[in-house]
């Protein structure tokens, strides 16, 4: 069969997707059954279940040779333990707050207790673009901040007003606690605690509570100072008006407790003549009823159904496979592959190609589909064909079918997507993706808005090209100097600051940033560090998890010639790292 294949040519053997039959997989994927398939919730598990299932009726075998469903740790949410208590005294005996009630820590503080002064900073921005520091001539080491939420004159520091990054500028300011109190004087009847729901990193190595605004009225009065005018002076004259509180000290006890799930990857493996093998993935979760990457805040709590994303490019996978499986057998076999954990971080193809199932080094090269269900104009977006010696002609000589259309954004294969944990690994790849719209990670990104029939022909231009990478000599891998980014691809907050040029491993080690890979030509490959670096501390300050990297990065400028330290191996590491424009 396979010296018929090459006699014969290949497009003559193209694939004649249904519209229909993959209409109905993304219909009961973004079905309100499956309530949005946040990972680790039972509704992704179900829509695990039937992307096996599916597999099963298909003929293909578990790629481990016994299970399609391959399980993986993730570190997902956390509950509040019974030891949460917050007492004080301004100096009379200290009288205790309810949990709840009166104060709530937020799933990203430490754990633990902690005794000590109070000093008033403002609303715990540190601007200097503007030259504006709460911070400013204070002393909070060791110490209590108390903060307001938003910023002085509201919209002038958006970069700086999120609880994450109050918290980390806290700590990289020396305070070892954080109490934030609403602003309720700019926003009327918004003194609320809101409900203990899990955000941010999972320590962010500082305490952090919010409390009521009225509490913080009263102990600025204990010290003769009057909240509500400090407020307005700020907003009046654009200054600080930090200082220490000197009658108030705080007793806090936090306990915060991570919570950990099992949920699974899916293999489907369809064997060729040898070992060598093309994957063929997408990532299945999306966000449940919403959490913080919504981009429809107000709508929280109300099912994402993740239509296009990614239910298109999952319903892709097990289109190409029902059709791979009714084919003769070829040179090469195809490693099907549905990720959990994308949307938290590409969690899931991160554990895959860390723990493979089959030899990364049989893999001829990855195709990642990720949001193909709404093709506009009939452009469809490819990245990813400079990272194989033969893809460029591959993809010159394979033509997609009328009207589509391939716009190569980018020969890189990096992006915040499934394929770059493939690229990071020395795998070639390809990413194909239909272009961002206005439903993206909102609770309107439904399945009647899925244009099938073009979906359909995408998936028959993938599958000639599926053939021809079973069949044509291996693409070796290649590197490609991209324009930099910043400490997190192209992915959420890559926006902001000057260029470094590393791709993080999302699953962060105890403390710090491993670095997946180092991009060629940019600042952190010029400075000489490298994949599997680990970050520790960025121009004099800690960094203990991603937050803090991508804090530490945007306070600072193209320009500026920073002293970082890695640990690789068992050794600490310096180097100088000049940043650059992003571009």
């Amino acid at each position: 069969m396979r010296r018929f294949l090459f006699l014969l040519p290949l497009a003559a053997l193209a694939a004649d997707i249904a519209p229909d039959a993959y209409l109905a997989h993304v219909r009961y994927l973004a079905s309100p059954e499956l309530k949005g398939r946040a990972t680790g919730s039972p509704q992704l598990e179900k829509a695990a279940h039937y992307i096996a299932g599916q597999f099963r009726s298909y003929g293909l075998k578990p790629a481990d040779g016994r299970n399609f469903e391959v399980a993986f740790p993730v570190a997902l949410g956390a509950h509040m333990g019974n030891k949460n208590h917050l007492k004080f005294k301004d100096p009379d005996p200290a009288q205790p707050l309810a949990a709840g009630k009166d104060f709530l820590p937020l799933s990203f503080s430490s754990s633990g207790e902690l005794n000590g002064p109070v000093v008033f900073a403002g609303y715990g921005v540190t601007d200097k673009k503007t030259g504006y520091d709460d911070y400013a001539g204070i002393d909070v080491t060791g110490k209590f901040v108390l903060i307001l939420r938003h910023e002085p004159k509201e919209n002038a520091h958006q970069e700086h007003v999120t609880f994450t990054d109050k918290a980390i500028n806290a700590k990289m300011h020396g305070a070892r606690g954080v109490i934030l109190v609403n602003d309720a004087d700019r926003h009327e009847g918004a003194d609320d605690l809101g409900k203990f729901a899990a955000e941010g990193p999972r320590d962010a190595g500082v305490f952090f509570v919010r409390m009521k605004y009225a509490l913080a009225e009263d102990w600025l009065k204990a010290d003769g100072q009057d909240l509500h005018a400090i407020a307005k002076q700020i907003d009046a004259d654009g200054h600080p008006h930090s200082f220490a509180l000197t009658k108030l000290t705080v007793d806090l006890s936090v306990d915060v407790r991570t919570e950990t799930k099992t949920v699974h990857n899916i293999a489907a493996y369809l064997p060729g003549e040898t070992d060598e093998y093309v994957v063929v993935g997408a990532h299945y979760d999306h966000l449940g009823l919403g959490d913080e990457h919504s981009l429809a805040p107000a709508q929280i709590g109300t099912i994402h159904p993740g239509a296009d994303d990614n239910a298109s490019g999952t319903a892709g996978v097990l289109e190409l496979a029902r059709w791979a499986s009714k084919q003769p057998k070829q040179r090469r076999g195809i490693l099907f592959l549905s990720f959990a954990g994308e949307e938290l971080g590409l969690l899931g193809s991160e554990w895959y190609v860390n723990h493979p199932v089959l030899p990364l080094a049989k893999a001829v090269a990855m195709i990642n589909m990720d949001m193909i269900g709404r093709i506009r104009e009939g452009k469809i977006y490819l990245s990813g064909t400079g990272t194989g010696s033969t893809l460029p002609k591959l993809v010159e000589d394979v033509k997609p079918p009328a009207p589509l259309s391939i716009d190569m954004a980018e020969k890189a294969g990096y992006g915040s997507s499934d394929h770059t944990s493939f690229t990071t690994k020395g795998v070639p790849v390809l990413f194909f993706f239909s272009g961002l719209h206005g439903d993206y990670h909102k609770p309107s990104d439904t399945a009647d808005k899925i244009d099938a029939v073009d979906a359909a022909r995408l998936l028959d231009y993938i599958a000639d090209l599926v053939t021809h990478l079973e069949n044509d000599p291996r693409p070796q891998y290649q590197r490609v100097a991209a324009p930099p980014q910043g400490p997190v691809g192209s992915g959420g907050g890559s926006g902001y600051g000057p260029a470094f040029g590393s791709i993080p491993d999302f699953n962060e080690p105890p403390k710090g940033v491993r670095f997946a890979d180092v991009r060629d030509g940019t600042p952190a490959a010029k400075a000489g560090l490298k994949a599997g670096d680990i970050l520790i501390e960025f121009d004099g300050k800690e960094i203990a998890n991603l937050y803090d990297f991508t804090y530490a990065l945007r306070s600072h400028k193209p320009g500026d010639l920073v002293l970082v330290k890695v640990l690789r191996g068992d050794r600490t590491i310096e180097a100088k790292v000049l940043l650059e424009e992003r571009r």
